[in-house]
Order: structure tokens, then C-alpha cells, then sequence
């Protein structure tokens, strides 16, 4: 029984493991080799850039963040228990962004080191990279939740239910950093990317990574804003909102434990997480990168699913049995495994939807752009259908219980851990390719990284396709419990489609992802303008820079997307936040459908916009392998156009429309005071 008596106990301990385990990689990576001179002036021109711009960001959001701190501890039905957790979310949020993507930045020169000596080496380090940021966002994540519960209950005396409301507001500060840095780290890396694309590879002719491009620095630290610490953010509020929202299902059942339930699944996963890190590795004669992650992504779901047995055993009561509570998470394992699948599918170079868009760009950029966006739309189909069904089986298995729901949600973030270090990786092995060619590195460097990168490009891919999904079954979790928040206070909870009032709210709830998303990518098209502006003025004022006699002046183009990032994300951001309160305080049964609509909405254009970008992504990347005429062909023209417009979707407004989901949940939940006491 000692998993269900200590289970914040051992919630802990597994918590501290694995930030424990994720300080001793960083250590570890720090003591390796990092290149020569030029690869050592070229990171600290990547990581003073990335630093910078974290910093300007971490400032603004402080700012923003001061008003809902001091709303919601002033307010009486909420109060500083609330506010302190909102603090709590907000600063372990923003610490696993930031230290993740510290790593990842002093990592990249030291992974294109490690290429000098092979395959293996270069991976072991690159991989380790990410893995400090996966392990961070599960290790903090969970040590914020059972940790300020442990607080409030041991420390101060509050009551379970006291204490499980309050983490509500420790979710939702991890949900707002999310947003912020989804957005500002999206606008930051796509808009360099943009610049340097379509000046660099297409008016210019020169390649990627080339020195020469004076958006090229802006474009490296954007991978780590935008990937490390984004995708670090959006998982850590994804998981810490996830477990939040299971421990106040559980809540209303009578045997006073079952609520902690998904603390200990999470830190059985913890641990199994770690033991699969040490799978990701290739042999002197063996070439698949991917099959090396994936083995350890396995490794870790097999470890995870046996772990969850003596775990279960504990609850096993009158309640739920073992085999409604096992199966259920297994289901989410299961749902877990599929939709990492399926987005491969969609996004890598092996498979039909990659290679018919890179076949299309034969005959024209219209043709390629036709392509890829029919292949986002097709790309919703099997992931929704696997959710749909995910939800229907863990319910049933459960009982007819939304708590079945809930502990399949959370075995699928269980294994956040390892898909965040797959993400973090792509950024690594992105840079330590760009810092091989400006540094000037022997070819067969370039052997080395670009297929460590290309693997990268899929793998950011699937990472986005699993946060999406489990986005979604995370906010349906939060809209139950504002139903029931709404039925203790005697409110309606039934929403009927024949009341107007729901269905308004379905049609506006429906738009805010579109909206949010075409303000996203507007701002990348601004951004991204005022580089290319930039880029081309530097060119035509400084002549030397194509025949190496000039230096670009790189620090301008940073300056301009660190600006422009940090000014266009406020108002998409303000989306989730004000439009849920105002519909509310209009009427409670519209926003009961504000947040239906907004689900599934969401749900369906992420998944499409996710898939569609890494696909045209990868395109590219096959015809620069040499398919279709290969670089400088009419194809290759057509796929940088694809890719140019796929990059918004992908790393700007499709993932971000993840905490934007969550973000109007938490707001109906926190609003339901205020919302009782107008329309009562």
C-alpha cells in the first residue's frame, strides 16, 4: 500500500530523480569538447542572442503577469492561495524553458565536435541535450504540483479539496508562460527563418547556413527559442494542468486517495524515462538515427506500463478496480504510441505524403503549395479518429467514468519526458549543422549532421502531434469541471443545442483558434518583412559580404525579431484570456459552448497546420537530398516557397494554439465565482 499512502511522497522523490539526473547530463555536457575558435565564437553569438531574447521576454511577461496575480489573490473566493500557485506555475515554467534551452545552445557546438569522431558520439551528445529538457518539464512539473499540494496540506493544513483548487492556480501559470513563449518564440524563429530564406537561398543563391547571410545568427537562436523553450513550456503546463485537472476529477468520488493517483503514475514514468535515455544510441555500423530514438521512447512505455502495475494494485479498492484503472492507462500509452506513428507518417521523408509533395514541386510553387496544404487537411483525419476513440474506450474500460479519461491522459503525458527530448534535439543538431558550415568544417561533417538533423525535422514534427492530442483530451477534462462547478452552484450544467446560447457559443468558441492563429502568422509575415528588408539593404550597402571581404552585421537582425516578437504576440495572446470572460459574464451556457467549440476547432487546424509545415519541411529536405533535380533545380525553388510558408504554421501558430485551449478552460474554471454571482 506504500504507493497509495505516500503517494506525494514518492511523487516526490521521483521528481527530484529526474531533475537530479537532468543537472548531472548538463554537467556531463558541459565537460565535452567545444570545437575550435570559429565553432566557439559562433555558440557564444547564438547563446548571447538566445539569452537576450528570453530575457526582454521573461521581463514583458512578468509585467503582464502582475495583474491576474494580484486579481486573483485579492479576490475573495479565490484568494492568495491561488495567486501563490499561479507564482509557482509561472516560475517553474519559465525555469524549465530557460535552462533547457541553456543547455541546448552551449550544446550545439559541442555535438558538431562530437561529428568529427562519428555518428554515435555526435548523437549521444545531442540527444543528452534534449534530454535535459524533457527531464526538466516532467522533474518540475511534477515536483510543482505534489510539492505546492504537499505545502498547502502538510505545511498549512488546508484540506485536499482546498488544496487541489488552489493548483489551479499554479496551472494556469504555467499556461500563461506557454502562450507567451509558444507565440514569442514562433514569431522569433519563424520570421529569422523566413528573412534568411528568401533573401539567402532564393535571391541570393547562397545555402542555409551560409555566413554570409546576415540573418543566419537570428535564424539559429530562433530554433532554440521557439523549440527548447516553447516546446518546454507548452509540455510543462500541459502536464501540470493535465494532473491538475485528473486530481479534481477525483476528487468527487468518496475514498479519499484516488486523487493522487496520477502522482504516482507520474513518477513511475519518471523513472522509466530515465532508463530509457540510455537507449538512444547508435552503433560504429549502424545508421538509423531514428530507429535509436524510438527504442528509446519504447523502452520507456514498456518500463512505464509494467511500473503502473504495483501502482494500480494500491488502488485497486471498491471504487475502480485494477484492470479499469490499468486499462485505462494503457489506453493512453496506446493512444500515445499511435499518434506519434501517424504524424511520422504525415511528416517523414520515407512515406507518401512527404515525397507527393516534393514530386508536386516539379510542376511549380503553386503545385507544391496545393500539396501541402491538402496533406495538413488529410493529416487530421486518423489522429482525431484515434482520440475519438481513446476517449470512448477509457471511459468505457473506467466504468462509463470521465475519470477513465483522466488516467489515460496522464499515462499519455507520462512519457513527456522523452518526446520533449526528442523536440529539443531537432534544434541541437539544426545548429551544430549551421555552425559546421560557418565554421568551414570538413564535408564529411556535414555527412554527419544534416542526417542528424533531418531526423530532427521529423521528430519536431511528431513531438507536435502528441502535444496536440493530449491538449486536447486535457482541456475536455477542465470543461467537466466547470460543469460541475457550475452544478454545485445550482446552475444549469446541461448544454443543449437548441438553446441559442450554446450554440453562439459553439460559433465563437469556433473562431478563436482561427482568429488566434491567422494574428500568429500575420505577425510572422510582419516580422519576418521587416528581416528581409534588413538582409536586403545589408547586401546592397555592404558589397564585400558576398565575396567575404565584409562581416554581416548579425546583431540587427536579432534585434529587429526580438522587438517585433515581443510587441505582435500581446494580442494574440489576450485571445483565451479576455473572450472567455466577456462571453461569460454575457451568459454562462454560451461559454459552456465557447469552450466546446474551441476544442474541437483547435484540435483540427493544429493538427493540420502541424503536419502540413513538418511535411513541406521535409519536402524540402528530400529534394536537397537530390530528388527531383535536387538543390538549385525549379523543384528546390518551389519546395524553399512550401517550406517558407509551412514554417509559421508549424512552429508558430499550430502549436500554439495548445496552451490557447487550456488557457480558455482555466479561465471558465477560475471566472465561475464571478460568472454565479452575475446571472444569479
Amino acid at each position: 500500500m506504500f504507493f497509495h499512502d505516500h503517494a506525494v511522497m514518492f511523487a516526490l522523490i521521483c521528481a527530484g530523480i529526474g531533475v537530479g539526473y537532468g543537472i548531472y547530463l548538463t554537467f556531463w555536457l558541459l565537460g565535452r569538447p567545444a570545437g575550435n575558435e570559429r565553432m566557439q565564437e559562433i555558440g557564444r553569438a547564438i547563446q548571447e542572442g538566445a539569452a537576450a531574447y528570453l530575457k526582454r521576454q521573461y521581463i514583458t511577461i512578468a509585467i503582464v503577469a502582475i495583474i491576474p496575480f494580484l486579481l486573483l489573490g485579492f479576490y475573495d473566493k479565490l484568494g492568495w492561495g491561488t495567486a501563490v500557485g499561479f507564482l509557482v506555475g509561472a516560475l517553474l515554467s519559465a525555469a524549465a524553458g530557460f535552462i533547457g534551452m541553456n543547455v541546448a545552445v552551449r550544446s550545439n557546438t559541442r555535438t558538431a565536435a562530437a561529428a568529427q569522431d562519428g555518428l554515435p558520439p555526435a548523437l549521444n551528445v545531442a540527444f543528452k541535450a534534449g534530454s535535459v529538457t524533457g527531464l526538466l518539464v516532467v522533474g518540475l512539473g511534477l515536483l510543482g504540483v505534489a510539492g505546492y499540494y504537499w505545502v498547502l496540506t502538510d505545511g498549512f493544513g488546508n484540506s485536499p479539496e482546498s488544496a487541489i483548487h488552489d493548483l489551479i492556480g499554479l496551472a494556469f501559470g504555467g499556461s500563461l508562460i506557454s502562450v507567451f513563449a509558444r507565440l514569442g518564440g514562433g514569431i522569433f524563429t519563424k520570421a529569422a527563418d523566413v528573412g534568411a530564406d528568401l533573401v539567402g537561398k532564393i535571391e541570393a543563391g547562397i545555402p542555409e547556413d551560409d555566413p554570409r547571410n546576415p540573418a543566419v545568427i537570428a535564424d539559429n537562436v530562433g530554433d532554440n527559442v521557439g523549440d527548447c523553450a516553447g516546446m518546454a513550456a507548452d509540455l510543462f503546463e500541459t502536464y501540470a494542468v493535465t494532473a491538475v485537472a485528473v486530481m479534481l476529477l477525483g476528487l468527487q468520488f468518496g475514498e479519499p486517495q484516488i486523487f493522487l493517483y496520477p502522482l504516482a503514475i507520474g513518477g513511475m514514468s519518471i523513472l522509466a524515462s530515465v532508463v530509457g535515455t540510455f537507449f538512444a544510441r547508435v552503433s560504429s555500423n549502424e545508421s538509423s538515427v531514428m530507429a535509436a530514438l524510438y527504442r528509446a521512447v519504447a523502452v520507456a512505455t514498456i518500463l512505464s506500463a509494467r511500473g503502473f502495475i504495483p501502482v494500480t494494485l494500491a488502488y485497486d479498492d471498491n471504487i475502480f478496480s485494477f484492470w479499469q484503472l490499468y486499462g485505462a492507462a494503457l489506453v493512453g500509452l496506446v493512444v500515445t504510441f499511435l499518434l506519434v506513428g501517424l504524424t511520422e507518417f504525415y511528416t517523414g521523408t520515407r512515406w507518401r505524403p512527404v515525397k507527393r509533395i516534393a514530386k508536386a514541386s516539379e510542376t511549380g510553387h503553386a503545385t507544391n503549395i496545393i500539396s501541402g496544404l491538402a496533406v495538413g487537411m488529410e493529416a487530421t483525419a486518423a489522429p482525431v479518429i484515434v482520440i475519438a476513440v481513446g476517449l470512448v474506450a477509457a471511459f468505457e474500460i473506467a466504468g462509463g467514468s470521465l475519470y477513465g479519461i483522466g488516467v489515460a491522459v496522464m499515462a499519455q503525458l507520462s512519457m513527456t519526458g522523452l518526446i520533449v527530448a526528442l523536440d529539443a534535439y531537432g534544434p541541437v543538431t539544426d545548429n551544430a549543422g549551421g555552425i559546421a558550415e560557418m565554421a568551414d568544417l570538413p564535408e564529411e561533417v556535414r555527412g554527419i549532421t544534416d542526417p542528424l538533423d533531418a531526423v530532427g525535422n521529423t521528430t519536431k514534427a511528431v513531438t507536435k502531434g502528441y502535444a496536440i492530442g493530449s491538449a486536447g483530451l486535457a482541456a475536455l477534462i477542465l470543461f467537466d469541471e466547470y460543469v460541475r462547478g457550475l452544478a454545485d452552484e445550482g446552475l444549469p450544467s446541461l448544454f443543449s443545442l437548441s438553446d441559442p446560447w450554446v450554440v453562439a457559443g459553439l460559433f465563437i468558441g469556433g473562431l478563436m483558434p482561427f482568429l488566434f492563429a491567422a494574428l500568429a502568422m500575420r505577425a510572422v509575415g510582419i516580422a519576418g518583412g521587416q528581416v528581409v528588408e534588413e538582409v536586403r539593404r545589408q547586401f546592397r550597402e555592404m558589397p564585400g559580404i558576398m565575396d567575404g571581404t565584409q562581416r554581416p552585421d548579425y546583431s540587427k537582425s536579432v534585434s529587429i525579431v526580438t522587438a517585433s516578437a515581443l510587441k505582435l504576440m500581446l494580442i494574440p495572446a489576450a485571445i483565451p484570456i479576455v473572450v472567455p470572460i466577456v462571453v461569460g459574464v454575457i451568459n454562462e451556457r454560451a461559454l459552456g459552448g465557447l469552450l466546446i467549440g474551441t476544442i474541437v476547432t483547435g484540435i483540427f487546424l493544429a493538427i493540420a497546420m502541424t503536419a502540413g509545415g513538418g511535411a513541406w519541411d521535409n519536402a524540402k529536405k528530400l529534394i536537397e537530398d537530390g530528388a527531383h533535380g535536387g538543390k538549385g533545380s525549379p523543384a528546390h525553388a518551389a519546395s524553399v516557397t512550401g517550406d517558407t510558408v509551412g514554417d509559421p504554421y508549424k512552429d508558430t501558430a499550430g502549436p500554439a494554439i495548445n496552451p490557447m485551449i487550456k488557457i480558455a478552460n482555466l479561465v471558465a474554471i477560475l471566472i465561475i465565482p464571478i460568472v454565479v454571482s452575475i446571472h444569479t
